[in-house]
């Protein structure tokens, strides 16, 4: 006598079969792509790149145009830091710096861009990123204020006209307003040693 198949399939039940053996891939898509990026980030390691500096459309092509106003109470050698637009750009190679007071990662690279400001051959700019008048004098009261100029970006349209991810990026524009180099990220004693002042002085002999 033989017995009922209980595990006979029921019709539909091998299309639902299918749809439970297709959901662990959903559940494994977040890691597929985080390996992916991880092999790509492995890839240009193994190339010799800087992680940190990832390509900018704005590269070779001129400053985008932006007027700044200073921030207010900032001053350096007893005398009042102005602002600055594009038209100061043009001339002598900038550095320009994107900072913030609430940004951790800037406090970190600070004493890297105190001993840039010693440097001849260059100025040294910072945009002021949605910050407060008065956190930003706090912040370059306590750490030192290494910048030539100046601008407030409270709305930080500024920055997005530059295609700032985040801060800190630091940008270096030769004498005829043309970007030429974009370090994302904090500059640490190693990448500003052996990245961010050789592409500077490049750039400074180049003009």
């Amino acid at each position: 006598m033989t017995t009922p198949d209980t595990h006979a399939e029921t019709p539909g039940s091998a299309n639902q079969g299918a749809g439970k053996r297709r959901f662990p891939i959903l559940v494994l898509l977040p890691l597929i792509l985080f390996t992916a990026l991880a092999g790509l980030f492995l890839f240009q390691l193994m190339l010799g790149g800087n992680p940190q500096t990832i390509p900018s459309a704005l590269i070779n092509k001129p400053a985008p145009e932006f007027s700044l106003p200073a921030v207010d109470g900032i001053a350096r050698d007893g005398s009042p830091v102005a602002g600055f637009s594009r038209e100061d750009l043009i001339g002598k190679v900038s550095v320009v710096n994107i900072f913030a007071s609430w940004c951790g990662p800037c406090r970190q690279e600070h004493p890297l861009l105190e001993d840039l400001a010693k440097i001849d051959g260059f100025q040294l700019l910072g945009i002021n990123y949605k910050d407060k008048p008065e956190n930003a004098r706090r912040f370059l009261g306590s750490l030192g204020n290494p910048y030539d100029l100046i601008g407030a970006d409270d709305t930080g349209r500024a920055a997005i006209d530059w295609g700032v991810y985040g801060v800190p990026e630091t940008f270096i524009v030769d004498e005829k307003g043309v970007i030429r180099y974009k370090f994302i990220g904090p500059l640490s004693p190693a990448s500003y040693k052996d990245v961010f002042l050789p592409e500077l002085n490049t750039i400074l002999n180049d003009q």
